[in-house]
């Protein structure tokens, strides 16, 4: 056990708004440190680091979305862990930061679900160096980004004791339930509308339905880690994830076994 970066993340709402107070404000406590075996399997590196490229797959294959429309960026980087094996066989989540959506993803690169996600509410795809342990005083408005990158997640706690999984530990950004503490934030609300601009309200990180954390987020990360991509929006896909375009290479033919 280990703890945590200082005030930042959707802990620091809480710690804003009263509930969490002293010591318990602090810090956060997380598992031992990532020593599975899978990581050296998923090419671990520091969070938010530039993916290493891969070589083309010599058969195409793809992403299976079912009924759901991904956005041509999603769909490209999905492809492109399907082909490249980039997950080396593990589920993983995108984080689709311009839909405001989450979709979870099995080892065969099969969507199994996905959700609308309340993010950050500043518009960016990087953290302020330090702001993990920063007091929560000097965390400007336009610093609470949601950072883009392919991070190993790591299932936690916050220091409520809740059951959290960390996205990038440093800067104390995770993926957890929507936090409803403040009532005039109205997230439930913010989740369940169709608009795209009004999912942006936290301090960086990632908010779920409470039912769909305990469904298809948590459980993937109970025995092991899994990767986690945030897609950009800002910069270019390509110029945050070594990835290549396979519909491009081998057209739009489905080659799945």
């Amino acid at each position: 056990m280990r703890l945590g970066p200082a005030l930042h993340g959707d802990v620091a709402d809480a710690i804003r708004q009263g509930v969490l107070v002293g010591a318990a404000a602090a810090a956060f406590v997380v598992p031992a440190s990532l020593n599975s075996g899978l990581l050296s399997e998923l090419n671990w590196q520091k969070p938010g680091y530039e993916t290493v490229s891969r070589p083309f797959k010599a058969t195409a294959r793809y992403a299976e979305f079912g009924s759901y429309s991904p956005s041509p960026d999603a769909r490209h980087l999905a492809d492109w862990i399907a082909n490249s094996g980039d997950n080396a066989g593990a589920d993983f989540i995108l984080i689709d930061k311009k839909s405001a959506r989450v979709l979870v993803f099995d080892g065969q690169a099969r969507l199994r679900a996905n959700s609308p996600v309340l993010l950050g509410g500043a518009l960016g795809d990087d953290t302020v160096p330090g702001i993990g342990s920063r007091p929560l005083d000097q965390v400007q408005p336009q610093e609470r980004t949601t950072p883009a990158g392919r991070f190993v997640g790591e299932r936690g706690h916050n220091a409520r004791g809740e059951d959290v999984v960390w996205v990038d530990y440093e800067a104390a950004v995770s993926i957890h339930r929507v936090l409803t503490i403040d009532p005039t934030q109205k997230r439930l609300e913010r989740l369940a509308s169709e608009t795209v601009a009004d999912n942006r309200v936290s301090w960086g990180c990632i908010n779920v339905p409470v039912s769909f954390f305990e469904a298809y987020i948590s459980p993937i990360f109970m025995r092991r880690h899994a990767l986690i991509y945030v897609l950009p929006e800002v910069k270019q896909l390509q110029s945050v994830f070594a990835s290549y375009d396979v519909r491009e290479q081998y057209g739009s033919r489905k080659s799945n076994p």
